[in-house]
């Protein structure tokens, strides 16, 4: 194959990556986006496989990889859970890094397989581009790594604060700088893996002392290092396709981080920062003071909303954890059935990760003209009769509003209070994720439905059936 042809090939593939970040961006084109997606690195691999002409030998082993790689992905696609879907991601993106990691030791040991040169006069063009690479492929991986196993609950949701870390980062971050430098110069085997070392601390501090309440801008973060990664080992392997995708997931990863930012109020340095957010504690009697709730029953949820006009719905991580969205969406329908307008307002950083609630909303069938964003239905609660509030903590805490000494002051939250009942299914009067008591329980409009999301939807479902 020319090297003409196939950069005309890598081109296409380009074009339909953009086009499967477009089908992406909605529910209704998700579909379409990934189908573009799985063409387009179809078409990657196969001008690549063509480009190279592998031995025998070497084709075997290509394709026993994406036999294997393959199977796994289908394997764990398929069993994983939707409410292990942000770990899942997670995880997925450190092997990204360490896969960028490989490349790159790869390209330094025998680097005449790629045209960079010979073992021991490397360009120093690919020497910069291999270091940028490896040193966010390795931060990637451990940092990933991290994330996992605070999403998962392997390790304290809590923010980890080490002593100095800040001036500990700076050092390392210098530290990382100087060795790129020296190996670009000397292109020393040893500084090489020292940047590796260096690279893999960094990952674990930079998110050690990131709590909970943010993890869905870590998530979007690590998306977005993964694919400066793969645009850094892509320009080393003089790989268009590479730099293309890394390029397209790095930026649209970054701008996911923004957005999600906005949701939150927070400026990305001040996440990257750490140590706000932790992991959700019970509340105790001298957290309640004077003040009291309002409990109600499955029946009483059923009386209000079977004679409401309007009921939004507002699901969050509760619903997630109970697997409640296919018992939510047949709640739904009942009321619809009574002739009552019912919708879904989402926050923007609700649950894990990006789009988690949409996601899940998606998996039980609930039509996508009824989902709405923050900013397009929050002016719809001071005319709702029930805002019904499915485990969604932060998001909906009036705190955030109203409170100028909360630390979530400034965070855009669903105006649920304002609606002329809230009903708020919950287990416990336990804080959300960020750690923070939410004032909503203890308003006289709020009525509080203790119990498992799933068993009180269910119980819900029953009453208005009879």
């Amino acid at each position: 194959m020319s090297e003409n042809f196939a950069a005309f090939l890598y081109l296409v593939s380009g074009v339909l990556f953009i086009l499967a970040l477009r089908g992406l961006s909605h529910p209704t084109t998700s579909r379409q986006g990934n189908l573009y997606g799985m063409v387009g690195m179809g078409i990657a691999i196969l001008t690549t496989l063509l480009l190279a002409g592998p031995s025998f030998g070497g084709l075997v082993l290509i394709v026993l990889g994406i036999a294997i790689g393959g199977g796994v992905g289908a394997v764990t696609a398929k069993r994983i859970p939707m409410t292990a879907m942000p770990q899942l991601v997670a995880a997925f993106h450190s092997l990204v890094g360490l896969a960028a990691v490989m490349v790159a030791a790869a390209a330094l040991y025998a680097p005449e397989a790629i045209g960079i040169g010979t073992v021991g006069d490397i360009h120093a063009q690919a020497l910069v581009e291999m270091s940028i690479g490896v040193a966010i492929g390795a931060i990637t991986f451990t940092g990933s790594i991290i994330a996992f196993l605070k999403l998962d609950g392997r390790m304290s949701g809590k923010p980890i604060m080490l002593p100095q870390r800040h001036l500990i980062n700076i050092v390392l971050g210098v530290a990382m700088v100087a060795l790129v430098v020296a190996f670009a110069i000397t292109q020393s085997y040893v500084l090489f893996w020292l940047i590796v070392i260096v690279a893999l601390a960094l990952g674990v501090l930079l998110i050690v002392p990131i709590g909970g309440a943010d993890m869905p801008v870590v998530v979007s973060m690590l998306n977005s290092y993964s694919g400066w990664a793969a645009a850094g080992i892509g320009f080393t392997l003089q790989n268009l396709a590479l730099i293309i995708t890394g390029a397209l997931v790095g930026s649209s990863g970054a701008i996911l981080s923004y957005i999600m930012c906005k949701g939150m109020n927070r400026s990305f340095i001040s996440v990257i920062l750490g140590g706000f957010g932790g992991e959700s504690g019970p509340a105790g009697a001298d957290d309640l003071g004077d003040r009291t709730v309002k409990q109600g029953s499955a029946e009483d949820a059923a009386y209000l909303m079977k004679n409401a006009s309007r009921v939004i719905i507002v699901p969050g991580y509760g619903m997630a954890v109970a697997q409640a969205q296919h018992a939510l969406r047949e709640m739904a329908d009942k009321l619809k059935k009574e002739g009552v307008e019912v919708k879904y307002a989402i926050h923007p950083v609700a649950g894990r990760m990006p789009g988690h609630m949409n996601v899940l909303l998606a998996e039980a069938n609930v039509p996508y003209d009824d989902v709405f964003e923050l900013e397009d239905i929050n002016s719809e609660f001071a005319q709702t009769d029930v805002a019904f509030v499915i485990g969604a903590n932060d998001v909906t805490n009036p705190s955030a509003r109203d409170d100028k000494a909360s630390p979530i002051y400034g965070m855009p939250i669903l105006n649920v209070d304002q609606a002329k009942t809230c009903l708020f299914i919950k287990r416990s009067l336990a804080s959300g994720y960020a750690g923070i008591d939410n004032t909503l329980f203890y308003k006289d409009n709020t009525m509080m439905l203790f119990s498992d999301a799933k068993k009180m939807v269910e119980d819900i479902v029953k009453a208005l059936a009879d």
